[in-house]
């Protein structure tokens, strides 16, 4: 990847921002289009928002989909419990199924799970989500493996409990800081992602980074529950992920049957990175389960 990032989480968009009734109360949302094929459901990761898939919205309601992007309870505009147990990947998981319900009644859904995200997105299936498709972005079968994302939470979690959301922002940011794409993004996006950080809830980011550091591989519980419930999966990457190993998340995918696709000039993020090569993953193999 080369030149001046784009505005990822900020990229204009043809969406509304919309609130859905969850467990814990309100989630923010945003939602484009009309659910003529499918809804698709987005699911962010640790520290994300609704945001993440601004530069997906369009082109998913472009081709016949209502997307429905939300921000996890705690996170960012969404509230959510005390109990730090509560942002397991189980438990949200059982938050998404019943979300899931909800939206079944427009027809079909499909959903997307990024990082964190998709953590949740199987333990939603797990907790016995009826949707149409499930598809992991850059999640892998178990906690995060040895690396600097791994250190970052053993560094920001004493922060966040002993000095606060601002304090352990700032450590984050450090870490960031070694990343060579930090540096290309435009100063109001280094806003914004600040400003989401410290808006989301400290009991949210503690028991997510503990969901990250202790998940259990449950790719074999994941493949049967898939194949009882003759639900199609896809895994997709960015080819040069630096979370979970592309080669990991290749061999996730043979364990659950299913394909898996490398986005290209993408690290962790695709759906800021590269949408256009995203999409064109995407749709037409949501468009094939939709017809199959």
């Amino acid at each position: 990847m080369s030149g001046r990032a784009p505005l990822g989480q900020l990229t204009a968009h043809t969406g509304s921002r919309i609130t859905l009734d969850g467990r814990y109360g309100p989630i923010a949302a945003l939602s484009a289009g009309v659910p003529a094929a499918a809804t698709v459901l987005l699911v962010p990761g640790y520290t994300g928002s609704k945001e993440d898939f601004t530069p997906m919205l369009d082109g998913i309601a472009a081709a016949g989909f209502r997307a429905v992007a939300l921000d996890l309870p705690g996170q960012h505009e969404s509230g959510g419990p005390p109990d730090e147990s509560a942002y397991l990947p189980a438990a949200l998981g059982e938050v998404i199924a019943k979300l899931i319900e909800s939206l079944t009644a427009d027809g079909p859904v499909l959903l997307l799970g990024h990082s964190y995200g998709g953590l949740v997105a199987r333990g939603a299936v797990l907790a016995g989500a009826r949707v149409a498709g499930l598809t992991l972005m850059d999640s892998g079968p178990r906690h995060l493996p040895d690396g600097v994302r791994l250190d970052a939470l053993a560094l920001g979690e004493p922060m966040l409990r002993e000095n606060g959301l601002s304090a352990a922002y700032a450590v984050r940011e450090r870490v960031s800081a070694q990343f060579p794409a930090w540096a290309l993004l435009p100063a109001e996006l280094k806003d914004f992602l600040r400003a989401r950080f410290v808006t989301s809830s400290a009991p949210s980011l503690l028991g997510m980074a503990h969901g990250l550091r202790t998940e259990p591989d449950l790719v074999t519980e994941l493949a049967g529950a898939l194949t009882a419930a003759a639900i199609p999966c896809l895994v997709v990457a960015g080819e040069q992920d630096d979370a979970w190993s592309v080669p990991d998340q290749r061999a996730m995918a043979g364990r659950l049957d299913a394909p898996f696709a490398a986005i290209p000039d993408a690290a962790h993020s695709p759906n800021t990175e590269n949408p256009a090569a995203l999409l064109a993953t995407l749709l037409p193999t949501w468009h094939a389960w939709l017809e199959s």
